[in-house]
């Protein structure tokens, strides 16, 4: 809304153009179609967003990327609501905006070889096995372990939720190291599909992202050599904290662009229902309701973009984080929740996007980190 936000270049709104362009003829006329089989074409799609160069918007180029810096995957997250199925965008943004950039930052040269670079070309899709049954956003109380067995690590455990996990030839894992309780002890691996023992236990069958794939997966015996060790031994803890501060704010902004598309949407709609012999436009009622949405749309893009500001410019922002997560996300629940309260009955039928973005949205004060969480982070770190 209004004029470019100062973190926006001429370059990023080049990008925007052809992110738009690409996604509104190649992927959204499909949405429908995708969501009804549970998924889409993964490999297809993948290899489609790597050709164009835009799974590795923020790779340095000596490994395929464009190296257009944290910005850019910003516009990746906006413009993928563009989809008209958040799945598709959970999908494509965990592999390029999160598994990909672990690899950039921590991965060895030999590791960047075999991973990041068919990755940024879409050539094999990464996932990020953190979340176990008994351990959600309690990251230190993950019982997934890897012992040192000679020049090997043996992994034993599970992991649930996992994007992209039945669909992925590699997982970035965080398992326990150590018999240490807490955060200490946590490494992370790289572990390559069809490893004796790494099975998918189960795809998931979720309330929303129906066509993006959500798998459990289990470790049994897994036997890895130590040049899977991914980053320093013992300090997986402190790297996945770092990312987190990257993933909650492309959540948080893909809760602003949903909230946007249900506005949006609403707005079509009350210009074109007639009741009582007028649009329901008309109606006071209605438009203190759009007025609502659009101030709290509004509130919520504009802390995510101060807050992105602060990231790029390295100011301290865990707090600005964890607010732009906790507003956002629950902003997006309330603002399509109203939406889909202005279509009536017609919101709660299947043949309606804007019952899609209701179930789509519901993930976010979930998923990243729970709102729970968030106001824990905001409140200790206001106090101290």
């Amino acid at each position: 809304m209004g004029k470019r936000h100062p973190i926006f270049t001429e370059e990023h709104e080049m990008l925007r153009h052809s992110l738009r362009s690409f996604i509104e003829k190649e992927i959204a006329p499909h949405a429908d179609e995708w969501e009804k089989q549970g998924g889409f074409p993964y490999r297809e799609v993948f290899k489609r967003f790597g050709e164009l160069g835009f799974l590795g918007i923020d790779i340095p180029e000596e490994y395929g990327g464009s190296d257009a810096g944290f910005v850019a995957t910003i516009v990746l997250a906006e413009e993928m609501v563009r989809c008209n199925s958040s799945g598709i965008g959970a999908s494509i943004g965990l592999h390029a905006s999160i598994a990909l950039p672990y690899l950039a930052d921590l991965g060895t040269e030999e590791q960047k070889r075999k991973y990041l670079v068919p990755g940024v070309e879409g050539k094999v899709i990464g996932s990020l096995g953190i979340t176990e049954p008994g351990a959600g956003s309690d990251v230190g109380s993950i019982r997934t372990t890897a012992v040192k067995d000679g020049d090997d690590y043996v992994i034993n455990g599970s992991k649930i939720f996992i994007t992209n996990g039945g669909i992925a030839d590699f997982v970035i894992l965080a398992a326990k190291t150590e018999k240490k309780t807490g955060y200490a002890g946590i490494s992370l691996f790289l572990v390559d599909k069809g490893t004796p023992g790494f099975t998918v236990s189960r795809d998931l069958d979720k309330l929303g992202w129906r066509s993006c794939n959500t798998a459990e997966l289990a470790f049994e015996d897994v036997r890895v050599p130590k040049t899977a060790l991914f980053g320093e031994e013992g300090q997986g803890f402190y790297n996945i904290m770092i990312h987190f501060q990257e993933e909650r704010l492309y959540m948080a902004i893909g809760a602003v662009c949903e909230a946007q598309r249900a506005l949006d949407l609403a707005i079509e709609y009350s210009k074109e229902r007639v009741q009582f012999g007028r649009p329901i436009a008309k109606f006071q009622v209605t438009r203190h309701k759009i007025a609502d949405m659009a101030t709290e749309i509004e509130a919520a893009r504009q802390l995510v973009y101060n807050t992105t500001r602060m990231h790029i410019e390295q100011e301290f922002c865990q707090t600005e984080v964890a607010m732009c997560k906790l507003f956002a996300c629950e902003m997006a629940t309330r603002v399509i929740n109203e939406a889909l309260q202005i279509f009536g009955g017609y919101g709660y039928m299947m043949e309606y996007p804007i019952q899609r973005l209701w179930r789509d949205s519901r993930i976010g004060p979930i998923g990243g980190g729970t709102s729970e969480i968030q106001r824990e982070i905001i409140g200790r770190l206001l106090l101290q």
